[in-house]
C-alpha cells in the first residue's frame, strides 16, 4: 500500500516535470508550434506598441535564425527606412534585389523598397535609375510617380510634363494642376533668359498651362509678365484684368507691373484708382507699397503720405506703419529724421518677420512668394498674403 500511495503522488510530479520540459525546449527552439520564430511575435508585438527599436532588434534576431524569411527582411528594411537608417535598408533592399532564389515578383518588390531607400538618402540618380527598372511591372504606376517627384526636385520641367502626362493616360489621374506649373516654371525660365527664340517658347508653353488648368491665376499672371516684355502694356492689363473671383487677390503680387503699365500708357492714376478698388475689397501689403509709389509719382509725396494715413486709421498694419515712416523721413527735417530713424529700428525686427510668405502645410517661411514651397515641395500652399495679414506671424 506504501508503494502504491508512493505512485499516486509521483503521477502528478511527472505530469508537473513534462509541462515545464516542454517550455523549456520552446523557448530553446528556434522555432514556435506554429513554425514561426518567438522573436518574429516578439517584434509584431513592437510594432503594435509602437516601439520601433525594440521592434527592429528582435527581427533581426528572426533573420539571423533563418535568412529565408523574405517577407522579414522587406519588414526589416522598411523599419530601417523609417528611422533614418537609409543605409541599412539598402543593405537590405539591395541583397534581396540581387538575390537568385526568390521570383520576379518579389524581385520587383525589392526593387521598389530599394528606390525609396536611395530617393529618401538623397541618391536621385540611383533611385531614378531603380524606378527605371519597374516599367511595365506591378509596381510601374508607383515607380512614375516617384519618377515625377524626383524630376521636380531636381527641376527638370520638361520630364515632369512628360512623366505626369503618361502617368495621367495610364491610371488616369487628374493632374493638369500640376501639369500647368510645370509649363508656367519653364515661362518663367524663358523670361529670365537671353535666348533668341525665349519669348516664342514662353507664348508656347503659357498657352500649354492655360489648357493643363483654365481656371488657375498664375497662366493670366505671366501672360501680364510676357505682354510688358513685349512692350504692350495694353495687353498686360487685359490679361491680369481676366483674374476674377477669389483668384483676384493674386493680383497683388504684380502690383508693381501693374502700375508700371498704366504708367506707359500715360494712365498712373486710372490704374491706381483700380488698384485702390481691389485693396478695398482685399487688403494686401504689397497692393498698399504700389498704391502709395503711384500716388507719390503722379501726385506727390504729400498726396501719398495722406491716403496712407488715411489707409492705416481704417486698417492698421506694421508693415503699413513701416511705408509710413519712410514716406515721412523723405519730408522729415533732420531732428524729425532722427525720431523716425530710432522707430524704424525698434520695428524693423517685427516687420522682417510679418513680412514673410508662410507656407499653409509645413510652416516654411519665405521673403518671396512660392508657387511650390521649397521646404514640402507642395503646390500653392502660399497664400498671396503676408505673415501679418494672413494671420500667422
Amino acid at each position: 500500500m506504501e508503494f502504491e500511495s508512493w505512485w499516486l503522488l509521483a503521477i502528478p510530479l511527472f505530469f508537473a516535470l513534462g509541462w515545464f520540459a516542454s517550455r523549456v525546449d520552446r523557448r530553446s527552439a528556434p522555432r514556435s508550434g506554429s513554425g514561426l520564430p518567438d522573436a518574429y511575435f516578439r517584434g509584431l508585438n513592437f510594432l503594435l506598441n509602437e516601439q520601433a527599436d525594440k521592434a527592429i532588434d528582435a527581427f533581426i534576431d528572426v533573420v539571423k535564425l533563418d535568412p529565408e524569411t523574405i517577407e522579414l527582411h522587406f519588414a526589416l528594411g522598411s523599419l530601417f527606412r523609417r528611422r533614418g537608417e537609409t543605409d541599412r535598408a539598402i543593405r537590405v533592399h539591395l541583397n534581396l534585389a540581387e538575390r537568385g532564389d526568390i521570383d520576379a515578383q518579389q524581385r520587383e518588390h525589392a526593387l521598389f523598397e530599394l528606390g525609396q531607400d536611395y530617393l529618401k538618402a538623397g541618391l536621385l540618380d540611383r533611385a531614378e535609375d531603380a524606378f527605371n527598372r519597374l516599367d511595365g511591372g506591378q509596381y510601374a504606376a508607383a515607380a512614375l510617380r516617384h519618377r515625377l517627384q524626383i524630376a521636380q526636385m531636381v527641376r527638370d520641367w520638361p520630364q515632369a510634363i512628360s512623366l505626369a502626362e503618361r502617368l495621367q493616360r495610364d491610371s488616369g489621374e487628374s493632374l493638369g494642376h500640376e501639369v500647368a506649373h510645370f509649363h508656367c516654371e519653364l515661362v518663367t525660365q524663358a523670361l529670365a533668359g537671353s535666348d533668341a527664340g525665349r519669348l516664342e517658347q514662353a507664348r508656347r508653353h503659357l498657352e500649354a498651362a492655360t489648357i493643363a488648368d483654365p481656371r488657375h491665376p498664375r497662366p493670366a499672371l505671366l501672360a501680364g509678365e510676357l505682354a510688358l516684355v513685349e512692350g504692350d502694356p495694353a495687353a498686360a492689363i487685359r490679361a491680369w484684368s481676366r483674374i476674377e473671383g477669389d483668384a483676384t487677390r493674386y493680383l497683388a503680387l504684380v502690383a508693381p507691373g501693374w502700375m508700371q503699365a498704366h504708367e506707359q500708357l500715360g494712365q498712373l492714376e486710372r490704374g491706381a484708382r483700380r488698384l485702390l478698388d481691389a485693396q478695398h475689397e482685399r487688403p494686401s501689403f504689397d497692393a498698399f507699397a504700389a498704391i502709395c509709389a503711384a500716388m507719390s509719382a503722379a501726385q506727390g509725396d504729400a498726396a501719398a503720405l495722406a491716403w496712407a494715413e488715411q489707409a492705416l486709421r481704417a486698417r492698421p498694419s506694421l508693415l503699413g506703419l513701416e511705408k509710413l515712416l519712410a514716406l515721412r523721413a523723405v519730408r522729415a527735417d533732420d531732428a524729425q529724421r532722427e525720431e523716425i530713424a530710432l522707430l524704424q529700428k525698434l520695428i524693423a525686427p517685427q516687420t522682417a518677420r510679418l513680412s514673410r510668405f508662410v507656407c499653409a502645410k509645413c510652416g516654411f517661411k519665405a521673403r518671396r512668394h512660392y508657387w511650390q514651397c521649397p521646404g514640402c515641395a507642395e503646390w500653392d500652399s502660399y497664400a498671396p498674403l503676408r505673415a501679418e495679414e494672413a494671420g500667422r506671424g
